[in-house]
């Protein structure tokens, strides 16, 4: 019987980086192939403890280059394609919208065209609650799978028109998808550039931590193990054209995460500078998860025990986000 092949598309990054661990040790029967164009925020250096592993196998390529994606999957004939490959910084979008035209939106239709031509089982389509735009500060309001799609910044903007052509594709050829769009995820090995890692580095280093506007935006916060594991649930279980929303059911709005951070590492709170709010800085989101949770799902963190996790992870692994935050401070400071 043939081993059943699996294609993780951003896998040297955050969170397709943590779901190419959770998938590599939790299936040794499926060959994992992590393709990846190792652009900024790539980093390999996150598997060298499955590198040697038999069933992975890395494959540097762009998902905007249709000849290397053609020839890839004639090559390999993936059973599964699980498509984390994005540009995600939203403050990058704002300056460069067209390389997330290109990777977000062209990527994604070549390999959609991939994926219809080799028959793929399932193609796993990984979103984002910003594609539904803001919620206002109401508590009882949330994301449903039904929001309409309202997005707000290029970024957003990009995985919104990345989502309907996944759909497109369901409806008009059959092809096997599913859409999930989650919240925000924290966790080991996130690149520190965004609001939890960034925080973290910057905290240990005694340096002044940026909080847009009054901080007072709010965020559901998801740890990415808890993500890893929805992925998995929607791979095998999902029924195809659904779309499942991913969240943690833990608001917050981003002043109280970075103090939060600087208390636990016991700093001062004279840490925080509020800067310049971000154009189009969404209020909050907020999403509702029962659709993924009658599927069978239920996420292990809460956020304070997802959040310590996550404090430690950075405390015993300082060598190996040190070396990112030259390559960090370079793209954004």
């Amino acid at each position: 019987m043939c081993r059943q092949k699996v294609l993780v598309t951003g896998g040297a990054g955050f969170i397709g980086g943590n779901f190419v661990h959770y998938i590599v040790n939790k299936y040794p029967q499926y060959d994992i192939y992590n393709l990846d164009l190792l652009t900024y925020a790539g980093d390999l250096t996150k598997h060298s403890n499955i590198e040697k592993e038999d069933n992975y196998f890395f494959v540097k390529a762009d998902i905007a280059d249709r000849k290397a994606i053609m020839s890839l999957f004639f090559k390999e004939k993936f059973d599964f394609v699980i498509h984390f490959a994005a540009e995600s910084h939203v403050d990058r979008s704002i300056t460069q919208p067209e390389i997330f035209i290109r990777t977000n939106v062209l990527g994604t239709q070549i390999l959609l065209d991939a994926a219809k031509e080799h028959k793929v089982s399932k193609f796993v389509h990984v979103s984002t609650d910003e594609v539904y735009g803001e919620l206002d500060f109401d508590p009882t309001t949330f994301f449903t799978e039904e929001t309409p799609l309202k997005p707000n910044s290029p970024y957003s903007a990009s995985k919104a028109s990345s989502d309907l052509l996944v759909r497109a594709y369901h409806e008009t050829y059959g092809l096997p998808v599913n859409i999930t769009r989650c919240s925000n995820n924290y966790g080991p090995y996130h690149f520190p550039e965004k609001l939890i890692p960034l925080t973290i580095s910057r905290v240990l280093n005694d340096q002044t931590v940026p909080v847009y506007g009054d901080g007072e935006n709010i965020r559901d916060w998801l740890h990415v193990l808890d993500h890893c594991k929805a992925i998995d649930l929607v791979m095998h279980k999902g029924v195809n054209g659904e779309v499942y929303n991913v969240g943690g059911r833990n608001e917050r709005n981003n002043l109280d995460v970075v103090k939060t951070i600087i208390n636990t590492l016991e700093k001062s709170e004279e840490l925080i500078e509020f800067v310049t709010d971000r154009l189009g800085h969404d209020k909050r989101y907020a999403i509702d998860p029962s659709k993924l949770e009658k599927l069978g799902w239920k996420p292990e963190f809460n956020f304070e025990t997802g959040i310590a996790h996550t404090i430690k992870w950075y405390l015993d692994n300082i060598e190996w986000w040190e070396k990112l935050v030259s390559r960090r401070d370079e793209n954004i400071y």
